[in-house]
Parts: structure tokens; sequence; C-alpha cells
């Protein structure tokens, strides 16, 4: 009895120790500046956003919500001891006041009103309706509680309804404060006047600021692209952030482009664009005053790089200055302690949220009523989780057979983690391609075991700039209809490449040209002789003398050959400058965890192998939502294929005295029937 009881004893505490959580491991401390005691309220900042567990994005009504975010967040005292907290959201929507329209006095430049809303509120925001569309005015905006003192709100606002170019503004933002009356006066020096507003409200303010976090500045950088379009990879400060929309600076003057922002993401065979939002970008400049609209709105992305596209049709490249993101409504960390120091730690994403008594009190917090508190500067601790660390569990897959038609050493990534290695035209010609989804390419390290990988498909083309040659007309190209014709020859890198576009550029202003882009095919059974083969045909034409012609695209196909002929039927005109052809790739690259510093080899060239089938693919959320490494493959290694037991010269050799002397036989043994 004595001995169960103690087995019982015995497993209950082993029961209990492996129930117990493992402690968290903080890999970033940040000091909390609360300045006396006191309940506080702490912003979420884009620090905080960067480093923390993640936010989802939740839509209730209106408005875009982040919740279920900071699972990992920790608050201790000087001593060592938890502090407890609570994410807290502004509960109550904002209410607005409807006020009573007044008109002012006009002069011969200015006009407007004035809106009485019965009493002294502290207001932020002020939404004028009822104003006939279209309109675009410039405004002064005043706040007073008396109606004899004014105080400047806006200077240089402006409120506008543009049907036609799809926008409109009809709010304006201030600085809190009691206003009784607000006053709009119009500038009329350069417009015409507009009647008084059907509806004037005024926002009451909820005695808390948004967040510090409401928006951020992100990085830029210009990509690679075909004529009309202009794309920037943008990248993020960390992965699955609770962004809603992006905002656009660009450089002054008219906009009205489309434009669409996608992300790679995994779909079970390789990684491709998803779009997350597409808007139009718009500004209009009438007279004095601009109206625009520079917001794309977004799904809250996975990754932390994400892909901006504009169309610019026949317009200059886009002049993009600035991109900020802007998150969801954040919420406030609220704490209740003492009126020591304290700190903040954070970073280890598997820990769960925690629970505390402090949850009794939510129902009555104010944080009207609470003091902010600031953010000191963040440092680490120790090493931040990264993508690295499942690299240990798909580190490499089987050992590979038979032999590679082409190799090529892949530089070793700096460190280890996430890399991706672009795959070339080299690799696009000489590989079984996009179209059997790069079945027989793999990566390998020196003991031939194969380094697990995602294939991704980019957006954006990969571009290669051509040598374009004067030439001689082919003698398979037929004879001119009538006037001259300029003929170039185009060299590709490689033969052999899946579909693509090329595109030339002139610097005429005013001209028009029938262009042929075709290829020299030699004979076979239906044709004796070499024949000229159009691939692609269209006439380029440009009638505007203040603004360069856009590049000529022109879809050419699958591409056999490494020369391509390109013809301009000149017509009784000089010949047209064709200064720059560029071809445009499908763009493709694999990602994978690299060993640090361990060189790696590139293989494809065989057509008895299917795409590969690795784990890592469960790992693909984690993978796509992580900057990645890029290196570069070096130069081609190939080697002959395998020759078989007889060259294919002895083989007919042979077969063709076997059949002479199956024929001798068989009449041999018809004699002597």
């Amino acid at each position: 009895m004595i001995r169960r009881i103690a087995i019982a004893l015995l497993l209950s505490w082993s029961t209990a120790g492996a129930a117990q959580p493992p402690a968290p491991v903080f890999t970033i401390e940040r000091p909390i500046e609360r300045q006396g005691a006191g309940p506080r309220r702490l912003p979420v900042d884009a620090v905080l956003l960067s480093g923390g567990a993640p936010f989802r994005v939740i839509q209730r009504g209106s408005r875009s919500r982040a919740e279920g975010g900071l699972s990992d967040l920790r608050l201790f005292d000087p001593a060592g001891r938890e502090v407890p907290y609570l994410l807290v959201h502004e509960a109550r929507d904002p209410a607005w006041r409807g006020g009573r329209v007044l008109p002012v006095a006009m002069t011969k430049t200015a006009s407007g009103f004035e809106a009485d809303f019965g009493g002294a509120t502290a207001i932020d925001r002020v939404r004028v309706e009822g104003i006939p569309a279209p309109f675009l005015k410039r405004l002064t905006l005043e706040g007073s509680g008396d109606r004899a003192r004014w105080t400047l709100l806006q200077g240089e606002g402006t409120l506008f309804d543009l049907p036609q170019e799809r926008i409109a503004k009809h709010e304006l933002a201030f600085t809190p404060g009691p206003y009784r009356y607000l006053r709009v006066t119009w500038n009329d020096s350069n417009s015409g006047r507009v009647p008084l507003p059907q509806a004037v409200q005024a926002r009451e303010w909820r005695g808390v600021p948004e967040s510090v976090a409401a928006s951020t500045d992100l990085a830029v950088e210009r990509r690679p692209t075909e004529p009309g379009r202009s794309r920037y990879r943008i990248t993020l400060p960390a992965a699955a952030l609770p962004v809603i929309a992006l905002d656009l600076d660009v450089a002054p003057g008219h906009v009205f482009r489309q434009a669409t922002v996608s992300e790679s993401r995994f779909g079970g065979t390789e990684a491709a664009p998803v779009v997350l939002g597409q808007g139009t970008l718009v500004r209009v400049l009438r007279a004095d005053a601009a109206a625009e609209s520079l917001r794309i709105p977004i799904m809250p992305p996975s990754e932390a790089q994400i892909d901006l596209v504009v169309e610019d049709g026949s317009n200059p490249p886009l002049d993009l200055r600035k991109v900020s993101a802007t998150f969801a409504e954040l919420p406030w960390i609220y704490v209740e302690a003492g009126s020591g120091p304290l700190v903040a730690r954070y970073g280890d994403r598997s820990t769960t949220a925690p629970s505390y008594d402090l949850e009794a009190a939510r129902a009555s917090i104010d944080l009207a009523r609470t003091t902010e508190g600031k953010w000191g500067a963040a440092h680490p601790l120790g090493t931040a989780p990264s993508a690295e660390r499942p690299a240990s569990a798909v580190s490499a897959g089987a050992v590979l057979e038979g032999e590679f038609r082409y190799s090529r050493s892949v530089a070793g990534a700096p460190r280890a983690g996430l890399a991706a290695v672009p795959l070339d035209a080299a690799a696009l010609s000489h590989s079984q391609g996009p179209g059997a989804r790069f079945g027989d390419v793999r990566l390998a390290d020196d003991s031939r075991r194969q380094i697990p990988y995602l294939l991704e498909r980019r957006d954006e083309p990969m571009v290669i700039d051509l040598a374009l040659t004067k030439a001689s007309p082919p003698a398979s190209l037929p004879a001119s209809r009538g006037g001259s014709r300029s003929v170039y020859t185009l060299t590709l890198p490689e033969s052999g490449l899946p579909p693509a576009a090329l595109t030339i550029e002139t610097t005429a202003r005013v001209f028009q040209r029938a262009i042929q882009v075709g290829v020299v095919r030699g004979p076979d059974r239906s044709h004796r002789d070499d024949r000229f083969d159009v691939i692609a045909a269209t006439t380029w034409r440009h009638a505007e003398e203040g603004v360069s012609a856009p590049a000529l695209r022109l879809d050419v196909g699958r591409l056999e050959t490494k020369e391509v002929w390109l013809v301009v039927d000149e017509g009784d005109n000089a010949a047209l400058p064709i200064d720059r052809a560029r071809l445009l790739l499908p763009s493709y690259r694999l990602r994978y965890f690299a060993p640090a510093g361990t060189p790696l080899h590139l293989l494809y060239g065989r057509d008895d192998l299917t795409p590969p089938r690795y784990d890592l693919a469960l790992l693909a959320p984690r993978l796509m939502g992580a900057a990645a490494i890029e290196v570069a493959a070096g130069p081609e290694s190939s080697r002959p294929p395998s020759a078989g037991l007889v060259s294919p010269r002895w083989f007919w050799i042979i077969l063709s005295v076997t059949v002479l002397v199956l024929l001798g036989l068989i009449a041999r043994l018809a004699r002597r029937v």
C-alpha cells in the first residue's frame, strides 16, 4: 500500500512538473519612464510592433482594430517581480455633435460660415456636408468659445468633392480644444463661391490621443521593370504587421495612375504574388488649390517585403519620394504600479498571453484619466529568434544520384539563415523550365545531399539588355514592297528561353513605323529552304513633340534560337534611331535555409526528374514572412550527355547488316521449301 502511494505521488509530481510551461526566452528589453506613481498608459509603437508577437486585424464596424498581439510582453519592477498590465482599446466610438450653420459677411475674395454647437465641448475634427459637387476650395478654420476671441486651427486647409476624379474630402482635423463655435472662411480669389453647407458636425474628443504608431515611414527601393510601369520593393520593420494602408508622397504635379500592392505567398507548389490592395492615385491641381488621394488600402501583409506596381501609361516613371504605412487602431498598455522604474521584456513568440487579476478592473478603466509613460531605447538580450531556428529540422535531404548536365557554385551565405538564389537566363534555358515547375533543379552540398527549397515566382520581370547590331537583311526575308527598311540582329543570352517580351526604345518624338520581329528557321519536312518566321509585328506610332516616346513592348513567345531579327519599315523617312533593346523574362528564385559560409551547388539538366517534395513546405509561412539574403550562382560548368553503348552511326550500320542477314536466311529457307 505504501509503495502504491509513493508511486502515485511520484507520478503526480512528475505530471505537475511537466505541466509547467517553459520560462520565456526574452530577446529584447526596453526601459519604461513612468514619471511618478499611479495608473499609466504606454503606446504600442513601431519598435514594439516589430519585436513582439504579431497582432491580427479585426474589422469592427468602420474601425479596423489590432487585437491578440504582444502575447510575449512582460513588465518587471526593479526587484524582478512581474507587473500586471492590460492591453486596452478605446471602447467608445467617437461621438459627433451637429451644429447650427450661421452665415458670415462676404468680401470680394472670401466667404464662409460659422457653426454653433450649443456649448463649449472638447472637439478635434469637423465634418462639412451638403455642398454641391464638384468643388475644390481652400479655407481657413478658426475656433472660439465665446465668438469674440478666435483661435486659428488650420491656416491652409482644403475641402473638395470631385466625382469625376472619384476623390472627396469633407473632414478637417485639428488640435483638440474646448470650442462652441467653428468658423470656415473660403478663399474665393481663384474659384467660384459655394453655398452654405447643409450640415456641419464636430467630433467630440475622447481625451486620449491617437497612438504614436498610427503610421511609420518605410524603406523603398526602385526595381527593374517593363515599359509603362514603375516597380518598388517596400521593406517593413517586420513581418505580419497590422498595416491597413500605404500613403504615398510623390513629386508635385497632376497624378492619375493605378497602383497595386502585392506580396509572395506559398500556394502548395510554389510561392507566387498575391494582391493585397489596389487603388487609384489622384492629384488634381486647380489654380492655387490641390486635391489628392494618394492612399492604397491593403490587407495586412504576412511578409516583411511587399511590392508596389504603378501603371505609368504614357507618363514618365512615377517620382515616388516616400511611403508610409498606416496601422490598424492599436491598443494602449495600461499598468498600475508604484513610482519606481519598470522594464519591458519580449521577443519569444512561442509564449502565450498572460492572465492577471487586473482584468477585473478593465470595465472601469478610463484612459483619459491616466498619464502617458515613455519608452526608452530597446536593446537585445541574447540572440533574437529568426528564420535560423528551423534550419536544423530541415538541414539536408536525400543524397542525389545520377549526373546533371549543368552545375553551378552558389556562394555561401554570410550567416546561417534564410537565403535566395535567383534563376537566371541560363537556368531558365537549360533546365526543364517554368512549364515543368523546374522539376530537375536541385540544390546540394559537397556531399550531394539535397538542400530543401521553395520555388518563388516573382512579379517583377528579369530584365536583360541585348546587343543591337545593324545588319544586312537575311536571304530568307521577303523583299520590301517599297521604301527603305532597317534590319538589326539581337543576340540573346541563351537559346530555348521561355515565353518572353522584347522592348525597344528610341529618342525620336514624331514617327510611325511598321515593326517586325522574326527568326530564321532552317529546312524541315514542310520547307526545303530557310524561311523568315515573323513572331511579333505591330505599328509603332508617336506624335507628341514635347514628350519622349514610350518604349515599345512586343510579346515574342518562346525563343528557341540565340539570334532574333528586328525589321523596321522606314518608308521614305530617315532611319528611326533604335537606342536600346531589352528582353523581359519571367523571374524565379529558390528560397532555402543556408548553412553559414557553406558553398552549395545549383544543379539542373536532367529529363528523368520531377519537381521535388520537401518537408520544408510545412514551414512556408515562416519562410515567406522573413527577408532572405540574395546570393548569386556562379558560371555554368557543363558536361556532355552520357554516351550510349554505341554511336548513332554504328547503330544504323549494325541494324542494316542484321536486316541483310535475316533476309538472306529467309531466302535460303524459302528455297528449301
